[in-house]
């Protein structure tokens, strides 16, 4: 999958390089999106990742979509921070202080991001290992019910309506659970 995404990313980039002369003259949007391929990228990654965190029901693949969200916030935190003909921001003793200089801050923030962003993963990774070796699967729906059946969360109740103006007969809010506003899709 990984090779599948790096290949899809890749020709989406070769796409943008050639069309970039054909949408220069459009102007406007158009210019400014064929030469910020690192700001098209991070919002490609961002959705990706936030719909695999959202959609997909297996805790491993929602796992990955974390990854590529951290990615995604990553590339725009470099992005960010580069600067056209920006020198490093190292001054050596007798030369100029003037100057136009790269501020090394987003770079540090970054990799200490990827550290954390490291940790989490192996950690998750770890609590997947377990909840497998427990319940024998990483489908969230699957363990949801498997939790209700062990009495770890509660059962959902159904909201009875009455017949006449669709208010709850027994109190709570229509549409209300007791699982905390998950649903079981």
């Amino acid at each position: 999958m990984t090779a599948a995404l790096v290949g899809a990313f890749t020709a989406a980039v070769d796409a943008s390089t050639l069309g970039a002369s054909v949408l220069s003259s459009a102007g406007g949007a158009a210019e400014i999106l064929a030469t910020r391929h690192a700001y098209v990228a991070f919002a490609l990654l961002l959705c990706i990742g936030l719909y695999m965190m959202i959609a997909n029901p297996n805790l491993v693949k929602k796992i990955i979509g974390l990854n590529l969200f951290q990615t995604a916030i990553f590339l725009l935190f470099i992005a960010s921070a580069y600067v056209d003909g920006g020198a490093i921001p190292i001054v050596p003793s007798g030369g100029p202080e003037g100057g136009l200089y790269v501020s090394p801050l987003p770079h540090v923030l970054v990799l200490t991001a990827i550290v954390v962003g490291v940790s989490l993963t192996a950690v998750a990774l770890a609590l997947c290992i377990r909840i497998y070796d427990e319940y024998g699967t990483l489908r969230t729906d699957t363990l949801r019910e498997l939790l209700r059946d062990e009495g770890s969360i509660p059962a959902r109740e159904p909201v009875e309506t009455s017949g006449d103006d669709g208010a709850p007969a027994a109190g709570g809010a229509p549409g209300a659970s007791d699982a905390g506003g998950e649903t079981d899709d």
